[in-house]
């Protein structure tokens, strides 16, 4: 009994960590500080946000299709656009595994510098 509280406990906490803990090493960035031509910029937000807000030169794949669009992202630097701290973690740790590097993100609800 105490095995199969443990088994479904460790399952609970690996999905809690991969949807709400912050994935590291990336910054939250207003502006890009890379050359627009060096990066891509990947707006994973549902499309009915993104069509009411668009991004120049951003390329949206919605993170619901991420798994059969990714391909279509070239391996430059990416910089993530996305509404909320979920679909940035689960978008970033998603490419990530794909071999791709994020060099930062924007929320469009943040206040960061």
């Amino acid at each position: 009994m105490i095995f199969l509280f443990t088994v479904i406990l460790c399952i609970i906490l690996a999905a809690m960590y991969i949807r709400y803990f912050p994935a590291g090493n990336v910054k939250c960035a207003k502006t890009l500080s890379h050359p627009i031509d060096s990066i891509v910029i990947v707006d994973v937000r549902d499309y009915n946000q993104s069509y009411n807000d668009p991004i120049q030169g951003a390329i949206n794949i919605p993170f619901a299709y991420m798994k059969r669009r990714y391909s279509d992202i070239s391996h430059k630097n990416i910089h993530i656009i996305a509404s909320d701290y979920l679909e940035k973690n689960m978008s970033i740790r998603f490419l990530r595994k794909r071999g791709f590097k994020i060099i930062g993100y924007t929320l469009t609800d943040c206040k960061c510098q």
